[in-house]
């Protein structure tokens, strides 16, 4: 079975897609972008000669690349709202004290969480603060 030179492009396209799933680096799809484009202008009568579409496949890639990279990547980026967090304004309560450049614990939601002082002061035990927000799996907090 012989592959017409759009089929070809076509092929290349599919592979660098598949790339793309399996990359993380979010530069595989611009190459499939830039060989799908190929095919479809190769198909029409546009691209006849193989110099011209390998020069266009490149030239496709690359500036689909440089121009759209920054954009897409922000566009997938998981950024959560630095404001939200379900912790945010609750009550909690010292169960070990935290230093004013330490750690220490707080008693909420029925489990022990690390916890740090916001204002760098000292919270003893038995204190009541409040969450002002999360760091991973510490909680940030305030003496209410």
């Amino acid at each position: 079975m012989d592959l017409t030179l759009p089929q070809i492009w076509l092929v290349v396209g599919l592979v660098m897609l598949l790339a793309e799933l399996v990359s993380v680096l979010l530069v595989f799809v611009f190459f499939a972008a830039g060989a799908l484009l190929t095919s479809l202008l190769t198909s029409i009568g546009l691209l006849p000669s193989t110099e011209s579409q390998i020069l266009a496949f490149s030239a496709i890639s690359l500036v689909s690349l440089l121009v759209l990279r920054k954009h897409a990547r922000k566009l997938l980026e998981r950024r959560s709202s630095p404001e939200y967090s379900e912790f945010t304004g609750e009550t909690a309560m010292v169960i070990r004290d935290i230093p004013g450049n330490g750690e220490g614990r707080i008693y909420y939601r029925g489990a022990e969480w690390k916890a740090v002082s916001e204002n760098h002061q000292n919270i003893p035990a038995g204190s009541k603060v409040v969450i002002k927000k999360t760091e991973g799996i510490v909680l940030i907090v305030e003496e209410s």
